[in-house]
């Protein structure tokens, strides 16, 4: 191969503290070069302001290629999206910036990255596979427990005696002049040899996805990260053997209130007054809107076990007799009269926090339904049990004298 001619440095100062490397560095700095560099075995706190290192072009142009990140996830969103094909979902806008943000925020960083590393080896004139610097044995210590400063001959006002003065004036212990070897700085081509098979390798995977793509396979697709799809999950209610109490569903943490949801009203939140005593009458005001309401509620989370009329005897009460009637708790007729003469606060009170439950075993009668119902909606359902409870008790006082005759 060629051999060609690597360029010396000039001169090579040692010195034994990074004091005294500091002092060099401040008066070749004041000396006027420009071609020179510190070499240190750890980071020296102000070795930059010593050398009077001045800050780089590179973040001008990483802005610049952060920029055309930004310009280029916007216009690609906005050309796709409003322009080659426009879709109406919903009367949305086809094009806005807001759901577009993610996408320029990630290519905005990928532009601006990927720049930041090129950037940093073109500005520093890397990779360079071997520096004249490594022929001098002395130099090996720059990684140990010596301190270096190499003087550049090609500097304008290099001159080797007066360099080497001012270096030797400096504090150095030892200035060595850096030999000019000839090296071979062609990368070798075995390099390249490897370099060409293994990118024609990178094309036998993409060539196993294609013809995996286009065919079909009676056998699930193999997973080389699993990720989510292989996660142990449990059902509501199901036992695992991680918690002490044996629940899959965690409860709300004693003690905390969410933002927003201070309970200061003990008689809307609790059911009784100062006294604790249950209220008689729900303390919200009773109307078409507020029956619907707890109707609906009440169809989601009460029907299932007490039925569509209260009676007690909801679908999963009927199924549950299908299958096994061992150790099955009926749910409670909320139409008879033990459940009529109870106050509304005290409803409430068993909604919020169920019929003879265990909150460390998790078993009772019923559970709370603190967690899902709010407490607006949890009034709400106790009038329309009420409604419930006068439909399933009526008498013919309850109907409209001009109605009656029609009974």
């Amino acid at each position: 191969m060629e051999q060609q001619e690597a360029k010396a440095l000039g001169l090579l100062a040692e010195y034994e503290t990074p004091q005294a490397l500091m002092a060099a560095a401040e008066k070749v700095r004041d000396g006027g070069y420009k071609r020179w560099d510190t070499h240190t075995p750890f980071p020296v706190h102000g070795i930059d302001d010593a050398m009077g290192i001045q800050p780089t072009i590179l973040p001008w142009i990483v802005l610049g290629a952060g920029a055309t990140g930004t310009l280029t996830a916007l216009l690609l969103q906005w050309y796709t999206n409003g322009v080659d094909y426009p879709f109406l979902i919903s009367g949305k806008p086809l094009f806005s910036w807001v759901p577009a943000f993610p996408v320029t925020f990630e290519l905005t960083v990928l532009f601006a990255g990927i720049t930041t590393l090129l950037g940093m080896l073109a500005l520093n004139r890397l990779p360079r596979l071997h520096n004249p610097l490594f022929d001098v044995k002395r130099f090996a210590r720059a990684t140990q427990d010596r301190f270096f400063l190499a003087l550049d001959a090609t500097d304008p006002l290099f001159e080797d005696s007066s360099a080497r003065a001012l270096l030797e004036g400096s504090g150095a212990t030892a200035v060595e002049d850096v030999p000019d070897v000839p090296t071979n700085e062609n990368i070798p081509s075995w390099m390249w040899q490897v370099a060409i098979v293994l990118v024609f390798a990178t094309f036998v995977p993409l060539g196993l996805i294609a013809a995996s793509y286009n065919s079909t396979s009676t056998t699930p697709p193999f997973h080389i990260v699993g990720d989510m799809d292989w996660q142990e999950s449990y059902r509501y209610g199901e036992e695992v053997p991680f918690f002490d109490n044996g629940q899959a569903m965690r409860g709300a943490l004693p003690g905390t209130v969410a933002v927003g949801e201070l309970e200061e009203d003990d008689a809307f939140y609790r059911g009784m007054d100062d006294m604790g005593n249950w209220l008689a009458v729900a303390p919200v005001e009773v109307s078409k809107s507020v029956l619907e309401r707890g109707r609906e509620r009440y169809n989601i989370y009460c029907l299932p076990c007490h039925g569509e009329s209260g009676n007690g005897k909801g679908i999963v009460h009927e199924r549950a007799l299908a299958l096994d009637t061992s150790g099955w708790l009926i749910p409670r007729d909320l139409t008879m009269d033990s459940i009529v003469t109870q106050p509304d606060g005290q409803i409430y009170d068993t909604i919020t926090n169920g019929f003879n439950y265990d909150a460390e075993t998790g078993t009772g009668n019923m559970a709370p339904y603190a967690a899902q119902i709010r407490p607006e909606d949890r009034w709400a359902i106790v009038l329309y049990v009420r409604a419930l409870q006068r439909a399933a008790n009526a008498s013919i006082e309850d109907v409209p004298a001009d109605k009656r005759s029609a009974l």
